[in-house]
């Protein structure tokens, strides 16, 4: 089921539009109010744009030009949230059983179909429990199968992971990723292990607006935003190729290995950099193949056994043992050091 959506919701600032293939499992990014959920409620028939079109395998389900607007239970769309929001009434098989019962399916064959999805999802010897009796890892993957249960030809995820503690988050990973391998789906998401797992490719929104997408493993791996550098744990610095470095606009000049072939002078140009290859001195540093920063600390956050020290957009980790050599404290103004072969650099 091919899935084309195109919307603009003033209010919100958002000026979306991607597609989905067939089969294919697509992973919005992007920070909070960026437009995520957003584009799910527009897909799903509960938010009307502005102006837009949703098209679903040649489907129209909105289109405000010709003023049509699918009612939500009509789309053929399922959407899963954070809280799994099951029937309190209901067994586990009875909450998956509502779907296929609603459009007249007969209560046995409901019943099968929905022993089928419960088996599937893993808690199939839970189908007598009511949801209060359940974990909410238990209540996630009934949700998962009352979803796919209604048999939908677009899955809509938004953050179904967010609310589990986090043991019971890798079986419920792997559950989705084989759940998902054959079903056309959207999911929203800030974890990149889901980006990665789940998803086939990934569209980054900022501010209401896509600012990259691409295959998972290549936006995560080669980011062109802040908010996917962060995700993939790398510092980015966006600028021109100028002699033989990148400058961003406040004059910061980054040099590195540079992947693929040199940008032209003055292109786009991108550079990044793990925070554990950035150095920390209380002094100024020189001396070549050294990228050195003279930045001011904005914020000290513990990391387990590390220490990351923020200074803007710039990230260093440092051991506990070195944080406290070095007094680091918020408004110090420090020396971030990182040398030129642990930077990549790549055209935008």
């Amino acid at each position: 089921m091919t899935f084309s959506l195109s919307f603009t919701v003033a209010e919100r600032g958002a000026d979306v539009a991607f597609d989905v293939a067939a089969g294919e499992t697509l992973a919005l990014l992007g920070p909070n109010g960026s437009g995520k959920s957003t584009a799910l409620a527009v897909t799903a028939g509960l938010v009307t744009p502005d102006t837009g079109r949703v098209e679903l395998d040649g489907r129209v389900l909105t289109d405000v030009a010709s003023g049509v607007q699918v009612p939500p239970h009509a789309r053929r769309t399922a959407l899963l949230g954070q809280e799994p929001l099951l029937f309190p009434h209901l067994d586990a098989l009875e909450n998956v059983a509502f779907g296929p019962r609603s459009t007249g399916t007969p209560r046995a064959s409901a019943r099968a179909h929905a022993q089928r999805w419960l088996d599937e999802v893993g808690v199939g010897e839970l189908a007598a429990r009511r949801p209060a009796r359940l974990s909410g890892g238990q209540a996630q993957r009934v949700a998962v199968a009352r979803a796919l249960a209604a048999e939908p030809a677009l899955l809509l995820l938004d953050e179904p992971l967010a609310a589990l503690d986090v043991a019971v988050l890798p079986a419920l990973r792997q559950t989705l990723r084989r759940v998902l391998a054959d079903q056309t789906a959207v999911v929203v998401t800030h974890d990149p292990l889901d980006a990665l797992l789940l998803a086939d490719r990934v569209v980054v929104l900022t501010g209401g607006r896509v600012v990259e997408q691409g295959l998972s493993a290549d936006v995560l791996s080669r980011p062109r935003s802040p908010f996917a550098a962060r995700l993939a744990g790398l510092n980015l610095v966006s600028g021109t190729w100028q002699d033989g470095g990148v400058v961003d606009r406040e004059g910061l000049v980054v040099h590195g290995l540079v992947t693929g072939d040199d940008p032209a002078a003055g292109a786009a140009a991108i550079a990044t950099f793990r925070p554990t290859s950035v150095s920390v001195y209380q002094e100024p540093v020189t001396g070549s193949p050294r990228n050195a920063f003279d930045v001011t600390i904005t914020e000290i956050e513990p990391l387990a056994d590390r220490i990351r020290v923020h200074a803007g957009t710039l990230h260093a980790d440092v051991t506990v043992q070195a944080a406290a050599e070095l007094a680091l404290e918020t408004g110090l103004r420090v020396t971030f050091s990182v040398k030129a072969t642990e930077v990549t650099v790549y055209g935008f």
